[in-house]
């Protein structure tokens, strides 16, 4: 899976990352559905740092497409909301 962090690039992600890393999605939904920047701002820092310790950076040259895109760490709930999955699945599908 390639997963593209807004503002910083693209990392390949094993499949076996996947369960962790809807783990994390779930607390950043929490924290959305809360309305609580300040959880979000952890939640999406420990998603994103996931991301970057279980993946691979690709290359600024490598085009491929992205198969997932998160906010960057600075998102504000408003921003996330906006990106939610409307079937209820969060950022992250599956």
């Amino acid at each position: 899976m390639i997963v593209r962090i807004l503002g910083e690039g693209q990392w390949e992600v094993g499949d076996a990352a996947v369960s962790d890393l809807n783990d994390l999605d779930a607390e950043v939904e929490r924290a959305v559905a809360a309305d609580d920047q300040e959880e979000l701002t952890a939640a999406l820092s420990r998603l994103l740092g996931e991301v970057r310790s279980a993946g691979t950076a690709l290359s600024d040259d490598d085009l491929r497409d992205s198969d997932l895109i998160l906010p960057g760490a600075d998102a504000t709930v408003v921003d996330v909301r906006a990106l939610l999955n409307p079937t209820g699945e969060g950022l992250i599908p599956g």
